[in-house]
């Protein structure tokens, strides 16, 4: 069975960027008021 891994890469500024940034603040802040806590979270960015 062959796997086959991908990546991207993206500069600063890029709205990737922008919305791991409010996913991963979503996270901190459910596991730190539960550390059990089960979290699920989908950011998207538009210009508008």
């Amino acid at each position: 069975m062959k796997n086959h891994l991908t990546s991207e890469s993206v500069c600063c500024g890029h709205p990737d960027k922008l919305c791991d940034y409010i996913a991963d603040s979503i996270l901190d802040a459910c596991l730190s008021s539960d550390a059990y806590s089960r979290v699920a979270c989908e950011v998207m960015a538009t210009k508008g």
